[in-house]
């Protein structure tokens, strides 16, 4: 592999910890807004709670990342993800959540750039290493987006959690 080449996966996890930490930041605000009754109430039927979206972006986390690319033992039961009903403490999520993130970017800090193009099973699929890291920033990004919207829709307002960038002045 070249010096480049390793350069580039190094850039790519890099980013993917980056975009895990910056989430996991914007969860932990969202459920710090809501009470425990809000974190566990469910829309309706067809719906997740942010409680429930939290415990499966822990068990996702682990299993495709900690365990997946890192070597643990799989313990995740996934049906237990949806089927709790809290309700689970505000600040346990959180701690689970933390202690889940910073176990995978350890894995994710420690990953060579050749495990990136190692092919993996992860819960039953056979996937590259860029896959697995792939999916799970996007998987994680996409369930944030969700207990976002649904503080937004308990707060209604708007929680100023994206900062766009100053525009540079023309002088």
């Amino acid at each position: 592999m070249s010096s480049r080449d390793a350069r580039i996966a190094q850039l790519f996890l890099s980013g993917a910890r980056s975009s895990l930490r910056r989430d996991l930041l914007r969860i932990s605000d969202c459920l710090q807004l809501l009470n425990v009754k809000e974190i566990w109430r469910r829309p309706n039927a067809a719906s997740n709670t942010a409680g429930n979206l939290s415990l499966h972006l822990c068990g996702n986390v682990r299993q495709w990342i900690v365990s997946g690319l890192g070597g643990a033992p799989d313990v995740r039961v996934r049906e237990r993800e949806f089927s709790e009903r809290g309700p689970v403490p505000r600040q346990v999520l959180i701690a689970r959540l933390r202690s889940t993130i910073r176990d995978a970017c350890r894995v994710l800090r420690r990953l060579s750039p050749a495990a990136l193009s190692r092919e993996y099973t992860i819960q039953g699929f056979r996937v590259t290493g860029v896959a697995a890291v792939s999916n799970v920033v996007a998987h994680f990004s996409h369930h944030t987006g969700q207990i976002i919207y649904l503080t937004k829709l308990k707060r209604g307002r708007d929680l100023r959690l994206t900062k766009l960038p100053a525009i540079a002045s023309k002088r």
